[in-house]
């Protein structure tokens, strides 16, 4: 995925191939459209396959860190999105979760890794990595492969500390200054 409605695949040949589209949502679809095709043409599901939507800005989250994030969850039925059983989006709190600390299924540990700031993944989750046999009661099937469009709305960065000023300062390298933390502390916008 690149600005301006880009999207650039490697073939099986390391070629390397872009496509410009009239729009974002036309490249956004056209992605799904590529992670699900994955999905179906792989034997054996055994790992989360994830398709950046769109990059976001800033640094990439690491374990760690903390965010926010809205997120529609689809079971995967008959090679495509089916039924939805979880959302957030038209939702007034966001799900907050710290990366690495266990509290969200394992997919979404790795799934996430590398995401910025307004950036959105489609991530398919084969049922190992998602709810297993035992599935959700009610919403999600035993043995159901997930599916997850996920949006990084907020980030505090892990790796933040004091400086000797008193400001907050993060020590990973960032071309601007961090927002000072609101008093939730996450950034104010």
């Amino acid at each position: 995925v690149r600005p301006n409605n880009y999207s650039t695949f490697y073939d099986d040949h390391r070629q390397n191939w872009s496509i410009m589209f009239e729009s974002e949502k036309a490249a956004v679809d056209f992605s799904k459209q590529v992670c699900i095709a994955k999905c179906n043409s792989s034997p054996a599901l055994d790992s989360v396959l994830c398709q950046d939507l769109l990059l976001g800005e800033g640094q990439g989250v690491e374990g760690g860190d903390s965010l926010e994030v809205a997120y529609t969850g689809w079971l995967f039925q008959n090679n495509g999105l089916g039924q939805v059983f979880d959302s957030n989006v038209n939702k007034d709190k966001l799900l907050r979760l710290k990366l690495g600390s266990g509290k969200v299924i394992k997919a979404w540990e790795e799934g996430m890794l590398g995401m910025k700031k307004g950036g959105r993944r489609f991530l398919i989750i084969p049922p190992a990595w998602a709810y297993g046999a035992q599935g959700v009661a009610g919403r999600v099937p035993p043995d159901s492969t997930l599916v997850f469009e996920v949006e990084v709305r907020r980030v505090k960065l892990a790796k933040e500390c004091s400086g000797s000023d008193g400001l907050s300062v993060s020590s990973r390298d960032s071309p601007a200054p961090s927002p000072v933390p609101s008093s939730d502390g996450f950034s104010s916008d």
